[in-house]
């Protein structure tokens, strides 16, 4: 098979990966893609991800057999839609079932509705009343949330009235998220571990894939800025048996079934953001595609085709495929342009890497880079997810590092605590913040030291 990627990061680095794997991929095509995914070996063309008629003039070009679209925007735009019509076998909900992400509110109302589990909330337009309600409430930490796509970042959690009173000042009247803030949702602030699960589907079954922890925010420690991720691992150590089938019978079904009595059927890889509550799990968000770093520890995991994985999908006989995970554990580090994820620089020289963009011992997906005359330059915000699998998280965590230690670029920026919390509660220790030292620790035992 002939088959054309859309999007350009970290994300569909990780498909075309283990789409490679598959003895079904003849050719590999991406558009627009970056250095990391044509020094692979796919085929890049400079063709934006959402730019519907170039996708498909290009799909028609190269006479594709497939087109997996993974970018939220191009999802919610409707591209599978326009694919579709033009008769191209496609992964990817259509626009009326991407609009699960597309909008916040919709999404609230549609859990309201279907008594699926998650936070209180309310929605507003106008600041005066958004403002109104946050002092009438009282209640901090408050979650503050644009409507719809803001590249990961449309999520304010505001310690403090003051910080409140600004985020909303900043989405409606500002418009700091352009029209996707335009309408906000806020949101009680809730408690406990959180987990992230995709999950194939195809309107009828829902499989899950295995769980991962993502690490939001831009400094150690959990502090900083909100990113579209600094790092992940997989299995999450919270998502247990017992939460496994409570989130089955209460989220995921539930949300399926529910977008099928909306006329919404839902094909192609449904997340599931959640959080682990006193009271039970609870959704905090739904994304309509694979996460971003999510699939860069969950893909490595896969034990089986995923060429045959998504033609079932829009076959509908998903429940006919196999699908299984390996053993062990799965870690990766974002590195990072400095400054990210406000104002950063672009086009500096990446070393480290091989004529690939790898690293010994690891699978680096890069996500913003720029392949020129053999070498690699930064071209974005979050630049490359350094990975490693492993026995256990421990020891991929470290094969993550010590990958991360071969690879440098002025200003680079990444977390070093990737993966505590998950050790923490692993080894049902206290949340060790010693972590980070005992890293430092094996590593220059072997040679091997991070940068400050």
């Amino acid at each position: 098979m002939k088959i054309l990627v859309v999007g350009g990061g970290g994300r569909e680095h990780a498909i075309i990966m283990k789409l490679m794997q598959s003895e079904k991929a003849q050719k590999i095509y991406c558009a627009p893609g970056n250095g990391g995914i044509a020094a692979e070996g796919a085929e890049c063309f400079d063709v934006s991800a959402t730019d519907i008629d170039g996708i498909v003039s290009l799909a028609k070009k190269l006479s594709v057999d497939m087109v997996v679209v993974a970018p939220d925007d191009p999802l919610v735009m409707g591209m599978v839609d326009a694919l579709q019509a033009e008769g191209f076998m496609t992964f990817g909900p259509k626009k009326n079932a991407a609009i699960i992400e597309g909008s916040k509110v919709f999404s609230k109302e549609l859990m309201k509705k279907y008594n699926i589990p998650t936070a209180f909330y309310e929605v507003f337009t106008e600041a005066d009343k958004a403002i109104e309600y946050l002092k009438k409430q009282n209640s901090y930490p408050a979650v503050i949330k644009a409507d719809g796509l803001a590249l990961g970042k449309g999520v304010i959690i505001a310690e403090d009235e003051e910080a409140a009173i600004k985020a909303v000042h900043e989405m409606i009247d500002d418009k700091k998220f352009g029209e996707s803030s335009a309408r906000i949702v806020i949101e009680e602030y809730l408690t406990g571990p959180e987990v992230s699960v995709l999950s194939f589907t195809d309107g009828k079954t829902v499989v899950p894939m295995i769980s991962s922890m993502d690490h939001k925010r831009a400094y150690d420690g959990d502090k900083g800025l909100n990113t579209g991720g600094m790092g992940t691992v997989s299995p999450n150590p919270y998502y247990t048996e017992e939460v496994a089938k409570e989130c089955m019978e209460k989220i995921f079904l539930p949300t399926i079934n529910a977008m099928n009595a909306e006329g919404r059927t839902f094909e192609g890889c449904l997340y599931f953001g959640l959080m682990i509550t006193p009271k039970g799990p609870k959704v905090i968000e739904y994304n309509c595609r694979f996460g971003d770093p999510e699939t860069q520890v969950v893909l490595p995991m896969l034990d089986g085709d995923l060429v045959e994985i998504f033609e079932a999908i829009y076959n509908h006989t998903l429940a006919d495929v196999k699908i299984s995970w390996k053993e062990g554990a799965c870690a990766c580090v974002v590195m990072a342009s400095g400054g990210y994820p406000e104002k950063y620089d672009k086009g500096i020289e990446i070393y480290g890497l091989d004529e690939k963009g790898q690293v010994e011992g690891c699978e680096v997906f890069h996500a913003g880079t720029k392949l020129s005359e053999g070498k690699f330059f930064t071209n974005g915000g979050r630049v490359l997810g350094v990975t490693a699998t492993g026995l256990s998280l421990r020891g991929a965590i470290n094969s993550a590092y010590e990958g991360v230690s071969k690879i440098t670029w002025d200003k680079v920026h990444y977390r070093k605590d990737i993966g505590q919390k998950a050790l923490a509660a692993i080894e049902n220790d206290p949340l060790n913040l010693d972590y980070k030292d005992d890293l430092e620790d094996y590593l220059e035992e072997n040679g091997v030291y991070l940068r400050q």
